[in-house]
């Protein structure tokens, strides 16, 4: 069982001064104390598609949910409403264009994160412990690289830091994170999400967390139904 504070320095050191770079328009980089930085804005509302009529039925599932991410995860905001996530694209492990759609059946959470953002790189061995312990064939974390540029510096950093268990997802285009910016779900980085197996996202968090520990299990067993 991995220790939270092994993974995440103390709250008050979570001081997210880098904002190197111009990330979809001067990306917000999150400084919290609670690790909550969660100032969300509204949530665009969802269009008439099947897909997102049919997420926005699970309102009451979302609010149950995110009722469960409590103590280091309590920032994890309920969909509201839940709207279809499906289309999200970014490049898998192997280098091709996927999408969400991809991930069917599976429980995610997608994470987006870059080598620049202080609290990402920080929080990154928490969510490779979650996917050591909690990856199965119903779950799993999906952390997006977003930095510019080639793929040399984000391999390092995770060579470096000894993040092993996670896959090595990428979209250098600021396409992805100008999506979820255009839903309303994106302040700046990191920003999570809890997406269920039928691509409905379920709850979201802006800023970072501490996903190594108790209360992120918890969260996820409660996501899976457990």
């Amino acid at each position: 069982m991995a220790d939270g504070n092994r993974f995440f320095p103390a709250p008050r050191l979570i001081l997210a001064a880098l904002v190197a770079g111009a990330l979809a328009g001067a990306v917000a980089v999150y400084v919290s104390e609670s690790r909550s930085g969660n100032n969300a804005p509204a949530q665009v509302a969802v269009g008439g598609s099947k897909d997102d009529v049919a997420c926005a039925a699970k309102s009451d599932r979302a609010k149950k949910i995110a009722a469960a991410a409590t103590g280091e995860v309590a920032a994890l905001l309920p969909a509201d409403p839940p709207q279809s996530m499906k289309s999200l694209a970014f490049n898998g492990p192997d280098g091709k264009p996927m999408t969400i759609a991809d991930h069917a059946g599976k429980t995610v959470l997608l994470n987006l994160w870059a080598t620049w953002c202080a609290p990402c790189r920080a929080e990154m061995p928490a969510l490779d412990a979650l996917q050591k312990e909690k990856g199965s064939d119903s779950f799993q974390v999906v952390a997006v690289n977003v930095d510019a540029g080639d793929d040399v510096k984000p391999k390092k950093f995770l060579k470096e830091t000894g993040v092993e268990a996670l896959g090595y997802y990428r979209d250098s285009t600021v396409a992805l994170f100008n999506d979820l910016k255009t839903r309303g779900l994106a302040l700046g980085l990191p920003v999570t999400m809890l997406i269920d197996g039928e691509g409905c996202l379920i709850a979201h968090m802006n800023g970072p967390a501490e996903w190594s520990g108790p209360d992120a299990r918890r969260l996820v067993d409660t996501a899976l139904g457990s």
